[in-house]
């Protein structure tokens, strides 16, 4: 009789099955959940630096070269052009306000002068005559004025006397109305006459006003021609040290052509070219230093320059204190110019890395110092040495500073 033979349900094999594949998915879920799957690099500690977030006080600021120029400068231009007659005051030489530095010659000005002299004299000459004309027309009418009303004085008294003849009948009607008619005819004729002499005379008023103003400006367009020639002469305009182009008798120069300058020498500021970038944070008041012989020199912004040229902005320092006294004109000082002033802020050093993140993200190394992981932060304010950091780092915390160009795209290193 044949027996009946149960199946073991946990077989060998089937346990060995049942291990592997929970060995499987333990090692699945791990490497889901635990382990680092980023992608890694090898680096060398010799050929990077590492530096310490910290914080402390932070002042936004910026290194600017500056060139140094007199307080006040006063520019030479040749306002009429012409041939060098003779040459004054030579380059580099102190001179007075007023004092004549080189005069010019030029034929076809002078006659263009006199051309002018000569119309502007005519004109006057006919202002003249317009005057007298108005004048004697005045004169005439006022005579025609006199006659009629002599004419009607004399009428006038007849014509009582005959009136009171008449009234008593001692002359007859024909030759007392004769009379009448007379007198009232001198007398309608002298009213006219007044009449015509008071018009002409507010007419004559306003033309002689005008004639009078007309022979102001001609005398005034006269002054101003004549000093034309005047211009001829370069003369000096304030009191300083001259610097001027090479100057010869008988050289040609243009009528604006840049002839030189006469700086003051009793002071000096400083010009800087700022990056268009820092113009909103730019301001007069704002302060700057520099460090010359050993001192250390503060100036203020006196002056901004909003006009953008080749991405730069211009600006001038002037001293607060007492300038160096052996400063030149277009010596060249690196300026520390501050941008506000200084508060508490969480810093990062200035590095390479900034080229590759831009400011985005960095490199943190962790407690271990053997591994650096890629972090995500938001950098604000700068100056030559630090960054300011809004967020994403802490003080004491390390990181890579210098350039990320031989890491790729990896998110870890390894530090060896």
């Amino acid at each position: 009789m044949d027996r009946h033979i149960e199946k073991k349900t946990w077989t060998p094999k089937r346990i060995v099955s049942v291990v592997s594949a929970l060995g499987v998915a333990a090692i699945a879920i791990y490497m889901i959940w635990f382990m680092d799957t980023r992608s890694s690099v090898n680096v060398d500690l010799n050929k990077i630096t590492i530096s310490e977030v910290e914080e402390s006080s932070f002042q936004e600021y910026l290194q600017v070269n500056g060139t140094v120029q007199p307080i006040q400068t006063s520019y030479l231009d040749a306002i009429e052009g012409g041939v060098v007659q003779e040459v004054m005051m030579e380059s580099g030489a102190m001179v007075e306000a007023g004092d004549t530095i080189l005069t010019l010659t030029n034929s076809g000005l002078q006659l263009q002068v006199m051309q002018q002299t000569s119309g502007l004299y005519d004109q006057i000459n006919n202002v003249r005559n317009s005057r007298l004309n108005l004048e004697q027309n005045t004169l005439g009418l006022q005579e025609q004025l006199a006659n009629a009303k002599a004419q009607m004085e004399i009428l006038k008294a007849r014509y009582e006397r005959e009136k009171q003849l008449f009234d008593k009948e001692l002359i007859s009607e024909e030759a007392f109305h004769t009379t009448k008619e007379n007198f009232q005819f001198q007398k309608r004729r002298y009213e006219l006459t007044y009449e015509s002499f008071r018009k002409d005379s507010i007419q004559s008023v306003n033309q002689l006003n005008q004639l009078d103003d007309s022979e102001t400006r001609m005398y005034q367009n006269l002054e101003a021609v004549q000093k034309i020639l005047d211009n001829l002469t370069v003369t000096a305009p304030i009191t300083g040290q001259l610097s001027t182009i090479e100057l010869n008798q008988g050289q040609s120069i243009s009528s604006g052509e840049r002839l030189g300058q006469i700086d003051i020498l009793d002071g000096y500021k400083v010009r800087l070219a700022i990056d268009e970038y820092y113009l909103p944070s730019v301001a007069t008041g704002l302060k700057g230093s520099f460090t010359y012989n050993e001192q250390t020199h503060e100036l203020v912004i006196t002056k901004i320059y909003p006009v953008i040229d080749n991405g730069q902005f211009e600006v001038d320092m002037e001293f607060m204190d007492q300038p160096p006294g052996n400063l030149r004109r277009g010596q060249s000082v690196r300026i520390r110019l501050e941008l506000g002033a200084s508060f508490q802020a969480v810093q990062l050093p200035r590095g390479g890395f900034y080229q590759t993140t831009g400011g985005n993200w960095i490199f943190v190394v962790d407690e271990s110092g053997n591994r650096a992981y890629k972090r995500d932060i938001r950098l604000g304010r700068q100056n030559p040495d630090y960054f300011e950091v809004q967020s994403g780092l802490q003080p004491g915390e390390k990181v890579i500073t210098s350039g990320y160009d031989s890491f790729g795209s990896n998110e870890v290193l390894i530090l060896e």
